[in-house]
């Protein structure tokens, strides 16, 4: 879901300018997120709906996946539709506008107090979202290559917008009851759009692109990826119908068994990719991104155990609802981010660096340009981290709980470190 190889003509690549701010930003995000869930661990062993947990939850939403993958789409977009990017002024007014809002929004969930400073906060971010949508839609529309990928890609963003605009009702109608039903009615609403319009629609229609690439494979499916986004829009816009005029749960079922193929044909898409790869060899990074792959299928059980739940007793266990929200921000997204980091990163900060030099003599290779050391030890941290927290959740023990948030605020800082000895990387002599 992020940026292209050092194969791709560096021409149709967007200034390192404009795409390295929200490297850094989501970075800083996942720290303060990991000390944020250290400090909260209490309040997964409660009702999900607590001040902590949301503002958790928006961190890792806003602050590292949204920023994150904000960046690398302003990248990435112009070697998908062959062309440039329409405004580096709307990219940057789209990073200003979030750095702003976020911290704000976050500070007005963990307060609790859906006063002015929040809604500033949400009112920032959905203006962010807008000056992303318009330099998305005009980039596409001033290409002459049109592809299922970029179609994805403006989709999602479309979704993403929709969900701040929820969100920012949501937060209005805190304070002043502006909606028919509670804000903690239309939660599910918000999570689900959030979720399966923004993260899952675009992660699959980059994710299609770029693990072939990444593999070196010479599978394309275009007609399967077709397929995918028709069942994954079709799966939104009937549990929006269903929601707003309230059908009973069972027909949710429809949505869901829609969402539950469009996975299910994303992870034969992987794995027809890594068949048919020609470099045999996988990279410890392209290994996490393969992983979270196929990581999406734990959350997705998770939801079907809610569903279920929901249709036969009008309720859901907290424990299932905290774990189905922590692994697909704390696993699925998340084991994406830290793997495709490392291989999207290096090459942007190496063409910075190297892209006058590159004909004239020797440089580096970009995977040089990080510690293999470090990201081999966030891995292990990662994941026993992700593992340890999750059993937490399950058996209600803070301690378990610190015990994982410990591990991922380890897993961070060192994510961190290496963010930043690729950013300060200069030309050796």
């Amino acid at each position: 879901m992020f940026t292209s190889s050092p194969n791709i003509a560096t021409v149709k690549t967007t200034s390192w300018k404009v795409v390295l701010p929200f490297y850094l930003y989501a970075a800083i995000s996942f720290l303060a997120a990991t000390v944020l869930l250290f400090l909260a661990a209490d309040g997964f062993t409660a009702h999900y709906f607590q001040p902590h947990t949301l503002a958790v939850t928006h961190t890792m939403a806003l602050g590292w996946g949204t920023m994150i993958i904000l960046g690398a789409s302003h990248q990435l977009v112009p070697v998908i539709i062959e062309g440039k990017l329409y405004s580096n002024k709307l990219a940057y007014m789209s990073f200003v506008l979030a750095a702003l809002g976020i911290p704000l929004l976050v500070y007005g969930f963990y307060v609790f107090d859906m006063g002015e400073i929040a809604k500033c906060g949400g009112i920032l971010v959905l203006l962010s979202m807008l000056s992303y949508i318009i330099n998305l839609g005009k980039s596409i529309a001033g290409s002459q290559s049109k592809n299922v990928h970029a179609v994805f890609v403006f989709t999602a963003s479309l979704w993403l917008f929709i969900t701040a605009l929820l969100g920012l009702a949501l937060l209005f109608n805190f304070t002043g009851l502006i909606m028919p039903d509670s804000s903690l009615h239309y939660l599910p609403l918000h999570a689900h759009l959030g979720i399966v319009g923004w993260f899952l629609l675009l992660v699959i229609g980059v994710g299609t692109r770029l693990i072939p690439m990444f593999l070196i494979s010479k599978y394309n499916n275009p007609k399967l990826l077709w397929q995918i986004y028709f069942l994954l829009n079709f799966s939104l816009l009937s549990f929006v119908v269903f929601f707003y005029f309230s059908v009973p749960g069972g027909y949710n079922f429809v949505s869901y068994a829609a969402l539950f193929l469009a996975v299910f044909l994303f992870l034969i898409y992987c794995r027809k990719a890594y068949m048919q790869r020609i470099r045999r060899a996988v990279d410890e990074q392209m290994k996490l991104s393969l992983l979270s792959a196929a990581m999406i299928a734990v959350p997705l059980v998770l939801l079907a155990a809610i569903i279920t739940s929901l249709s036969v007793t009008a309720k859901a266990s907290s424990a299932l609802v905290l774990s189905y929200g922590f692994l697909i921000f704390f696993g699925w997204l998340t084991a994406i981010i830290l793997g495709m980091t490392f291989k999207t990163l290096p090459f942007i900060v190496w063409n910075k660096v190297y892209h006058l030099q590159s004909a004239k003599g020797k440089t580096p290779n970009p995977k040089d340009l990080f510690h293999h050391g470090w990201y081999k030890a966030m891995t292990v941290f990662y994941l026993a981290g992700l593992l340890i927290f999750c059993a937490g959740i399950i058996f209600s023990q803070t301690m378990i709980l610190k015990t994982g948030s410990s591990l991922l605020i380890a897993t961070a800082f060192i994510y961190n470190m290496n963010v930043i000895k690729i950013l300060w990387h200069k030309a050796s002599l």
